[in-house]
C-alpha cells in the first residue's frame, strides 16, 4: 500500500513562472544582483451580478479564493446552491453564481480594513455569528505540531524562496494537506476555504497553520471555517487571543523549534513529545541591555 502520510494534496509551486518575476538590482557592495520577487495581481470577485471586492493576490487558485472569500464573508451559506464558478484570466475576475438570488448591498457599505498584508477587508460586523460557533474538541498531539512544523518549514515554498509572502496549511494529525500561499495571508486561508468548501472537507478534526501573525482576522476566519486549533511560528495580537479564549479556539504560537506558547484552548493538548529531543533552533539575542 502506497504511504501517502507525507504527500500534501496541494503543494506550494515555487518554480512556477507566472508567480514570480525576475529582476536585476545592487547589494550592498554595490554588485549585481539577480532575484525573483512575487507578483501581484487584480483579481475582481463577483457573486452573480454584484461586484464584491478586487483583492490583489499571486493569481493561483482564483477559483478557490473567490469561493473561500465569499465564504468567510457569511455570503456563500452551505444551503446555497453554487451553479457555476467562472474566472476570466483577460478581465481578471471571477463570478460565483448561485441557484438563489443574492444581495450585499447593505453589508457592502459596511466594511473593516484589517491589519493583513495587502489590506485584507471584512465587511460587515466581525463579529457577527461569533457567538453561535461551537468548536469541536478534537485533541491535538504536540509530536504531530512538532512533525507539521519540521516538515512545513523545509518544504519547497514562494515563502523560502522569494519571500514577501505568507503561508497557509490545512493539516490533519501529523500530515499537512494543503499548502496555500500569497501575498495577504487572509487570502491564503481564504483560498484552503475556498478549497474546503469545495471538495466537501470537514474542518472537524484539523488545524491549521500559518506563517504570519496570529490576528484577530485569522482567528476569526479560523472559527467561521470550524477549525479548532491555529499554530504559527510567529506571534499574537491581544484582541486575537481575547476571541480565541472567547469562542474556544486553541491558539499556538511562537513555534520554533522545541519551543511554542499556548495562550487559548490548553484544554485540547496532549502533550505525548519529550521537548527535550526536538530539534531546537538558535534563541533570537535579545537587546535588553545592549549599548
Amino acid at each position: 500500500m502506497r504511504d501517502d502520510s507525507n504527500e500534501f494534496l496541494i503543494a506550494p509551486t515555487p518554480d512556477a513562472g507566472r508567480l514570480t518575476r525576475g529582476v536585476t538590482g545592487t547589494d550592498q557592495n554595490g554588485d549585481t544582483v539577480d532575484l525573483h520577487v512575487v507578483e501581484e495581481r487584480p483579481l475582481t470577485i463577483f457573486l452573480n451580478s454584484q461586484e464584491i471586492v478586487t483583492a490583489m493576490t499571486i493569481g493561483d487558485y482564483p477559483d478557490y479564493l473567490a469561493l473561500g472569500f465569499l465564504r468567510n464573508q457569511g455570503m456563500l451559506h452551505d444551503t446555497d446552491d453554487i451553479i457555476g464558478v467562472d474566472y476570466d484570466e483577460e478581465l481578471e475576475t471571477v463570478v460565483v453564481r448561485t441557484q438563489n438570488i443574492t444581495n450585499y448591498e447593505d453589508k457592502l457599505a459596511r466594511k473593516t480594513r484589517t491589519s493583513g498584508c495587502a489590506v485584507g477587508t471584512v465587511f460587515g460586523d466581525m463579529m457577527e455569528g461569533l457567538d453561535k460557533i461551537k468548536l469541536p474538541n478534537t485533541s491535538v498531539r504536540t509530536s504531530d505540531l512538532y512533525a507539521l512544523a519540521a516538515k512545513i518549514n523545509t518544504t519547497p515554498s514562494l515563502y523560502l524562496s522569494a519571500g514577501a509572502i505568507h503561508g497557509t496549511v490545512l493539516c490533519q494529525g501529523a500530515r499537512p494537506l494543503v499548502y496555500m500561499e500569497d501575498v495577504g495571508r487572509h487570502n491564503a486561508v481564504d483560498k484552503i476555504a475556498g478549497w474546503m468548501l469545495s471538495e466537501g472537507v470537514s474542518a472537524a478534526d484539523k488545524t491549521m497553520y500559518t506563517t504570519g501573525r496570529l490576528t484577530s482576522e485569522m482567528v476569526i476566519k479560523c472559527a467561521q471555517m470550524g477549525i479548532p486549533t491555529l499554530a504559527s511560528r510567529s506571534g499574537f495580537t491581544a484582541w486575537g487571543v481575547e476571541i480565541a479564549n472567547q469562542i474556544g479556539l486553541t491558539l499556538i504560537g511562537r513555534m520554533r523549534g522545541q519551543r511554542f506558547v499556548c495562550l487559548s484552548g490548553e484544554s485540547r493538548l496532549i502533550r505525548d513529545a519529550d521537548p527535550s529531543k526536538v530539534c531546537d533552533e538558535p534563541r533570537k539575542s535579545s537587546r535588553k541591555g545592549a549599548k
